[in-house]
């Protein structure tokens, strides 16, 4: 869950925090007071893209910081592990986001500085986000599939990712044979460049590590003087009357004097021969290492010519010799490939063939479970859409193969197209009105109806896709009366099961929440800020009065407040 959100000079907000609780956590406010921005602000730690706009008009950056706390078989913990980010037993997780007034990003995971790219990665497996805008993504069909793959859970996701596997040796391959079997010229050209480049290569006869021996061969020719110096100084301080061995012999032959006196000092003496010669034998190495020092100038020369030259080869084909020897490998196959292009062709064909098959049985089996999920998918929808009074609303998932191409040998016989997630096409489908047919949704559905079916889709996807935080950006407009009261009891149902935060102008979602936060707009010496402050259980009942009425309290409508709260408090315990 969401625990702590700090805002800082972000739009018109100038320093906020929020601590968040587990449950529903309903925000309101007036138009304008910043409800929205503070959705903003959590989009943008989740990879939402950023804006010098958001960075408030005086300031040099905007920085945002939220603290989420998760269990400890949370998705993240791969993610962090995919990506290098420590994450704690403690299921503690810090995403910081700051966007300068230059337009600039910096993104952070724990600490750890990472890409948009890799923020978003870690954000969508926390948060997610529904608004009005985000609800058109329903409408989408591409999008389809893949929630009908999240309601079929992991029975699918196991086969999903053996058909994809099998699926990227397919592309590849086809990918190769195209590139082989189309355009002559072309092919020509390129066999006469990586001939080129082989005979460049071989013709350096390179050895494997060769730069990093000749590397340390310079390294130790450009220290000659030094190396030789410290070895003679070395030598010298320990070789030679009043030197290091001379005086450690006087000590050895001073201690044997008294070893048959005290046995103590029979141990030390034993000790002190030993170092005696000890270093007897480092004196004898240091003398044959400095004999066999020689300073050629010559080789260093060569050193240099060697090294320039394999510098020249690493611009053109790697960053080492080992990755340039691994590149001449590589050009020497694709070499092969070309000259004898049609036994390779035949044989490319063989593979593609066979891993077509095996990808179209993966994916048949994926069609038959995704059959079977969305029959319970439909299902559990009518349910759903019956608790939102769209009792008479029929809704169906369309499940279709996409026809196979003519022309394509390693498919022939079979009447259908590998797609990266199989040969499925899933549309969802509803009609409102009894007697229509099914259409697709963005075809029938209404705004409030509309509202209606991403409730009762996320009410049922919710309990499958292991998010954090769950958050409604004003997803309840345009409904109003009894369907207001069945909104704000799904959106309750969601937060049993993730917290939720929503944004709402409905005072039936707003008597629903566990924690009621307005947001209030301020102007303090000329400037515009905006504060969030909880609300007590009376002060609840008077912000929803003024949600009933848009103006003044009355008794009657603090009245009707505390109605609401009441059952609320009383559908609360039914579910519980």
């Amino acid at each position: 869950m969401l625990t702590e959100l700090s805002i800082r000079d972000f739009a018109i907000i100038d320093e906020i925090s929020i601590t968040f609780k587990e449950g529903l956590t309903v925000l309101t406010g007036e138009t304008g007071a910043g409800k929205s921005i503070i959705i903003d602000a959590i989009q943008l730690l989740s990879g939402g893209r950023g804006s010098v706009e958001f960075v408030r008009h005086g300031t040099k950056k905007a920085e945002i910081e939220g603290l989420f706390t998760v269990q400890p078989d949370h998705p993240i913990y791969k993610v962090g592990q995919d990506y290098g980010v420590d994450i704690d037993e403690d299921g503690m997780v810090v995403l910081e986001r700051t966007i300068t007034h230059q337009g600039k990003s910096i993104c952070r995971v724990n600490g750890k500085l990472v890409t948009l790219g890799i923020m978003r990665e870690f954000g969508h497996s926390l948060i997610d986000i529904h608004s009005q805008h985000e609800t058109q993504s329903l409408m989408d069909p591409d999008r389809h599939v893949e929630l009908l793959d999240v309601f079929a859970g992991e029975e699918l996701r196991s086969v999903l990712d053996e058909y994809e596997s099998v699926y990227d040796k397919y592309r590849t391959m086809k990918k190769r044979y195209k590139e082989l079997s189309e355009n002559e010229q072309e092919m020509a050209q390129r066999l006469d460049l990586l001939e080129f480049q082989l005979r460049e290569l071989q013709g350096a006869e390179m050895q494997p590590l060769e730069d990093d021996e000749l590397a340390e061969e310079r390294k130790k020719l450009m220290n000659f003087e030094k190396v030789y110096q410290g070895i003679h100084d070395a030598y010298y301080s320990l070789y030679g009357e009043q030197r290091g061995l001379d005086w450690l012999s006087h000590a050895m032959t001073s201690l044997e004097s008294t070893s048959d006196v005290d046995d103590n000092l029979a141990k030390l003496s034993e000790e002190m021969t030993n170092t005696y010669y000890l270093m007897e034998e480092m004196t004898f190495k240091l003398s044959n290492h400095m004999a066999e020092l020689e300073f050629d100038p010559e080789r260093l020369n060569q050193i240099e010519s060697r090294l320039n030259e394999l510098n020249r080869l690493k611009k053109k084909y790697g960053a080492t010799v080992d990755d340039m020897l691994q590149y001449a490998s590589r050009i020497e196959e694709e070499i092969d490939e070309i000259r004898n292009k049609d036994s390779h062709l035949s044989k490319m064909e063989n593979e593609i063939a066979e891993l077509s098959q095996d990808a179209l049985l993966e994916a048949q089996g994926m069609h038959e479970i995704r059959a079977k999920a969305a029959e319970q998918l439909a299902e559990f929808i009518h349910v759903e859409l019956r608790d939102l009074y769209l009792e008479k609303a029929a809704f169906a998932v369309d499940l279709q193969t996409k026809p196979g191409r003519q022309g394509d040998p390693e498919l022939e016989g079979s009447p259908v197209q590998l797609l990266p997630n199989g040969i499925d096409l899933v549309k969802f489908l509803i009609t409102t009105n009894p007697g229509e047919p099914l259409k697709e949704l963005h075809k029938v559905a209404s705004g409030g109806e509309m509202s209606r079916i991403m409730l009762a889709l996320k009410r049922i996807f919710s309990r499958h896709q292991g998010i954090t935080s769950v958050i409604f950006d004003e997803v309840d407009t345009g409904v109003s009366g009894r369907v207001a009261q069945a909104i704000a009891e799904k959106i309750y149902g969601i937060s049993e099961g993730s917290q939720v935060l929503c944004i709402s102008h409905l005072p039936q979602v707003a008597a629903m929440a566990d924690t009621h936060v307005r947001i209030e707009k301020r102007v303090e010496d000329e400037r515009t800020s905006t504060a969030a402050k909880e609300l007590s259980l009376d002060e609840k009942a008077d912000e929803i009065s003024r949600m009933i009425t848009g103006a003044e309290l009355t008794a009657t409508t603090v009245e009707h407040a505390r109605e609401l709260l009441t059952m609320a408090d009383k559908h609360k315990s039914k579910s519980s």
